[in-house]
């Protein structure tokens, strides 16, 4: 470290160094731009998948879940017709709730992270996102971190809301109806072919 500040007060090794320094940064700029073109190609592609289904309508009808977002999250769970129910696709991600019991934990509940990773980190994401745009998922993290009993943190209420927006997309998917903001926010009753309530969320 001495060394380092030694050679930064040396202006004329500064000086020597200047055009060296000046192309890496160069050199690193490129693999920047590069970098933003790889993904911005690999975004159209999945994108155009969900187009090629008739998906982007729909998903994108839930507040705050981009075509990109809702994209990653189909590519972990593949056809969402596979699944019985939206509680398995929670399952699937390793959202659901999990007792963890030891000798030195007696029944906490938490978050079994036993399914795919990618897929709950894919949701985790979503929600980032969602919960700016969502007020229904606003709302909820809001309740589960301000309510009196059983506070949850934010992370966990994150947690929670990722659960929430994986059933939320299977139902939209599977039933081919559009995300109702009043259903889910347990405003109006869900009718046949209808989201889930927010009871189920």
């Amino acid at each position: 470290m001495k060394g380092l500040w030694e050679a930064l007060a040396d202006a004329g090794g500064v000086i020597a160094q200047r055009r060296g320094a000046l192309e890496r940064v160069h050199l690193l700029m490129g693999d920047w731009r590069s970098l933003l073109a790889r993904l911005a190609d690999t975004e159209g592609r999945m994108t155009a998948v969900l187009d090629e289904l008739g998906l982007t309508e729909l998903v994108t009808s839930i507040d705050g879940l981009s075509a990109v977002g809702a994209a990653a999250i189909l590519a972990e769970t593949g056809d969402l017709a596979r699944f019985a129910s939206a509680r398995s696709v929670v399952k699937h991600a390793g959202l659901n709730p999990a007792e963890h019991t030891s000798a030195t934990l007696a029944g906490k509940t938490r978050i079994s992270h036993r399914g795919r990773p990618g897929l709950r980190a894919a949701a985790w994401r979503a929600v980032w996102g969602g919960m700016r745009h969502n007020r229904v998922l606003h709302a909820r993290h809001a309740h589960l971190t301000g309510r009196d009993g059983n506070r949850l943190s934010d992370g966990q209420a994150r947690a929670a809301c990722a659960a929430t927006l994986l059933r939320w997309l299977y139902a939209v998917v599977t039933r081919r109806q559009p995300w109702d903001a009043r259903i889910a926010a347990g405003a109006i009753s869900a009718h046949p072919g209808a989201v889930t309530t927010a009871a189920a969320a």
